[in-house]
């Protein structure tokens, strides 16, 4: 038996900074510990603050998924006030979250995940030359027509909010923004445009084809008959490299709901957690551990609501600046994947079922979620009223507690408000990675990343440990949030 220690890192397409240090036993990755290594301190930033200005400082936690930590605040105060969004602000919240979300799968795609396969390691692939010429990093032909396609969706957010990233539109009632008749047909224009990108150049098919593939033989019947589509020339790579074999972790999922439907009936996507099967979300089940992180507070885990962010670079244990969340004590993995499980799509429950969590339908999940929601964000802009409100109004109250739980496109982001004397009293954030990038807990328990990386092979001809990037990547680390 041979054995070695690497530290893989940092990582390049990675949005912060991250460290993974691997342990290899004859070929295959034995014990993985995941290191977040930058600090930021935004609940300290938070205390003592107006509870509005987590408007103005929560987006700024990260550009890319600054739309979410928009949402979550301002649901988070919204939750605090009792206030009853209104329906034209329900909606454009919904518009604006789907832009960011969608925008955020296409990049990881085609920016992010794609360009390792046109890594020289695989040359020898019959597949290579192909992948090199579409996905080749900053030379390939894949990446302009999709920043082309991906900077005109983005207007929509634009329209709606203003400006993206740090939008500051949304609202604890809704959004400030108004939409006139005349910019809902700028509004399905663009969408518009962006279906027929999906449909050309991603899919090479309709959205509802996509949406209606229900198990992983289909899928793959669908690859054959679309081998000159992205998502087809993914598909072949997947069934080459067996990607559906890399990658399992813990198997348990959690969502926390996406885009919400009128009057507190449920989401389009729907919340719950899933260990085997799915199960109604108990929140007051969340908690955090700090025992292998570098921070210092006690040593039992804690709810967010009284759980605090205070760092502490000598604690004996630690090895992250990352908590660990965990749900009624179990590691879950959040996410397009869990957000697909939870809600039952077939295509998804079906790769589950096969395979579990991995690479592969990871992957396939977030595509799938762009075939689903393009419709839906279409139907969005029809059903908004004018003349009607988008923002509602309410007092703050003095004291009062709060909770904004949404789903950004890496998973289940949530912000837990305490307000006492009419300022901010604690302001905790468990962002998506936070949750599958997690350390060890007290008894031991690796995160979700840290389980689904034992096992991976690792040829000796490997500098770049392409199988552990995949890994790593089909998760989509945001490492900035982990860290807060």
């Amino acid at each position: 038996m041979t054995q070695k220690r690497i530290l893989i890192g940092p990582f390049n397409r990675v949005e912060g900074d991250l460290e993974v240090d691997v342990a290899i036993v004859d070929g295959h990755v034995s014990d993985a510990r995941v290191n977040s290594p930058l600090f930021r301190g935004f609940e300290q930033i938070l205390q003592g603050k107006d509870p509005r200005d987590a408007l103005v400082y929560t987006p700024r936690i990260c550009g890319i998924c600054s739309v979410a930590q928009s949402v979550a605040a301002a649901m988070a105060i919204a939750d605090a006030q009792k206030i009853e969004v209104a329906r034209n602000g329900r909606l454009a919240t919904n518009i604006i979250l789907a832009t960011e979300n969608l925008a955020d799968h296409l990049t990881h795609f085609y920016l992010f995940f794609m360009p390792d396969f046109a890594r020289d390691y695989y040359r020898p692939q019959a597949w290579f030359g192909d992948t090199e010429a579409r996905f080749k990093a900053q030379r390939g032909s894949a990446a302009p027509a999709m920043l082309q396609a991906r900077a005109a969706f983005l207007n929509i957010t634009g329209i709606l909010a203003g400006k993206w990233p740090h939008s500051m539109s949304l609202q604890p009632g809704g959004s400030t923004r108004a939409v006139a008749p005349q910019e809902r047909i700028r509004l399905l224009a663009l969408l518009g445009q962006f279906r027929q990108f999906l449909q050309t150049t991603l899919f090479g098919d309709s959205l509802d084809n996509i949406a209606a593939l229900n198990s992983r033989e289909a899928l793959y019947r669908w690859a054959e008959a679309h081998p000159d589509s992205d998502f087809g020339r993914f598909l072949h790579i997947a069934g080459a490299l067996s990607l559906h074999t890399l990658g399992r972790a813990t198997d348990r999922f959690l969502s926390y709901g996406a885009y919400a439907l009128d009057d507190g009936a449920g989401h389009v996507f729907s919340r719950g957690s899933f260990d085997g099967r799915v199960q109604a979300l108990d929140t007051a089940a969340i908690s955090e551990d700090i025992s292998h992180s570098w921070m210092d507070g006690p040593a039992q885990q804690s709810h967010p609501f009284d759980s605090d962010t205070r760092p502490g670079a000598d604690a004996g244990k630690g090895y992250t600046w990352c908590k660990a969340p965990r749900l009624a004590g179990k590691v879950m993995e959040c996410g397009a994947i869990a957000r697909q499980v939870v809600h039952g799509h077939p295509l998804i429950r079906d790769l589950v079922a096969q395979h579990g969590g991995n690479v592969e339908s990871r992957i396939v999940a977030r595509m799938l979620e762009l075939a689903l929601l393009v419709p839906q964000m279409e139907n969005w802009v029809r059903e908004l009223r004018a003349g009607e409100a988008f923002c509602n109004q309410a007092p703050l109250p003095d004291d009062a507690d709060g909770a904004g739980l949404t789903e950004a496109a890496r998973g289940s982001l949530g912000h837990w408000l305490r307000i006492r004397d009419g300022r901010i009293h604690n302001y905790q954030i468990i962002a998506p990675t936070t949750w599958n990038f997690s350390p060890r807990d007290a008894q031991g328990t690796p995160g979700a990343l840290e389980q689904a990386l034992p096992g991976t092979p690792v040829a000796d001809d490997d500098e770049q440990r392409v199988n552990v990037q995949h890994v790593v990547r089909s998760f989509d680390p945001c490492m900035v949030c982990t860290v807060h």
